[in-house]
């Protein structure tokens, strides 16, 4: 028996303010909060960025830039002016067209996420001595900058050459926590090293 419309709406606001909550809470630095909006709301702009891109990859990756765009303007999000829904769409539908309308959208894509787990080689900046002791360092750096659990998962898969399954079984976590935590850690890695050192990556 379907849902009645009255519930459906309430089911709506209740949504949005969650999302609002956690906006706030992103406002203030919290990035639990960033975390916990992603478990909650990715699946929708994902949608919304396969429709426009009509490509998995690439829209993959156009998603953490959405979130990572989320978090540096959370203090901007205003409430009062629209829906959470509506103001996570109109960023996710502009840096969408933005990556349509780019020059760059081949190179780009070589920089989702499936490409930077390979591309980023942390273990060959810790090991490979041809590599300048400057660039290791802000790896290092970069890295103990991270939570310790996005930390964890992300030194896991590339020093122990782990899946996202096998890490899911070793710290009995669901395998949805792993991956959340690793795109996580990716983004702030990425993030960082693109404005600390762009030769890294």
């Amino acid at each position: 028996m379907a849902a009645a419309p009255e519930v459906l709406a309430e089911s709506v606001d209740v949504r949005d303010q969650d999302w609002a909550a956690l906006i706030k809470r992103m406002a203030g630095g919290d990035e639990s909060a960033l975390s916990t909006l992603y478990d909650r709301s990715s699946r929708l702009i994902f949608g919304l960025l396969l429709r426009i891109l009509n490509d998995a990859g690439l829209a993959e990756e156009v998603l953490l830039d959405v979130y990572m765009q989320i978090w540096r303007q959370a203090g901007k999000y205003d409430p009062s002016r629209g829906k959470t829904l509506s103001w996570l769409v109109t960023i996710a539908r502009s840096r969408a067209i933005d990556r349509l309308r780019s020059t760059r959208q081949e190179e780009m894509r070589k920089e989702s996420l499936d490409a930077t787990e390979h591309g980023l080689n942390l273990t060959t900046a810790f090991e490979d001595p041809t590599i300048a002791p400057e660039r290791q360092r802000i790896v290092q750096t970069a890295l103990r900058s991270l939570p310790f659990e996005q930390r964890e998962v992300i030194e896991m898969a590339y020093y122990l050459g782990l899946s996202h399954s096998e890490i899911a079984a070793r710290l009995g976590q669901p395998l949805g926590t792993v991956k959340t935590r690793t795109r996580l850690g990716m983004m702030k890695l990425r993030e960082q090293l693109r404005d600390s050192y762009r030769g890294v990556l």
